[in-house]
C-alpha cells in the first residue's frame, strides 16, 4: 500500500492546482497510484529538475493513511499489520505510543504517558501487544 507524490527539492508537496507546494502532505496534495502516472504529470511541469517523485507509505507518512492520528510523529515501525508510532499528541504534552491498524485504519493510543523521547523510545523498541 503506497502512493506517489511530487515533492519540491526544497520541501513541500505539489498541490492539486499544480502550482503551489504545501509544507505537509494533506488531502489537497496531488497523489498518484503509480510512479508512471506521477512521471506523466511531472513531465508537463516547468522546473522539472527541482521536483522529485516520492513514494509515501504508512511507515513514511502515517498521518496520511491514518486521519485520526493527531500530533507530531517522532518514530514509526511496523509489527505485522500494525504501524506503531511515538506521538506527541499536542505540543508540550507527554509522548504516547499510537497503534495504527493497516486493515481497519483505526488508531489507538496506549494509556501510558512518557515524559521524554528516550523513555518513549525504550517502550517503543520493546513494544508488543
Amino acid at each position: 500500500m503506497s502512493i506517489f507524490a511530487l515533492q519540491s527539492l526544497v520541501g513541500g508537496f505539489l498541490d492539486e492546482d499544480l502550482e503551489h507546494f504545501n509544507k505537509k502532505f494533506d488531502d489537497w496534495c496531488i497523489q498518484f497510484e503509480s510512479y508512471d502516472d506521477a512521471m506523466d504529470i511531472m513531465q508537463t511541469l516547468e522546473n522539472q529538475e527541482s521536483i522529485d517523485i516520492v513514494e509515501i507509505t504508512p511507515l513514511s507518512y502515517p498521518k496520511y493513511f491514518f486521519t485520526n492520528l493527531q500530533g507530531t510523529i517522532y518514530a514509526t515501525r511496523q509489527i505485522e499489520d500494525k504501524i506503531i508510532c511515538i506521538v506527541e499528541p499536542v505540543m508540550g504534552s507527554n509522548f504516547r505510543i499510537a497503534i495504527c491498524d493497516l486493515k481497519t485504519s483505526n488508531v489507538r493510543l496506549t494509556k501510558t504517558h512518557y515524559r521524554s523521547i528516550p523513555s518513549a523510545e525504550g517502550a517503543f523498541a520493546n513494544f508488543s501487544e
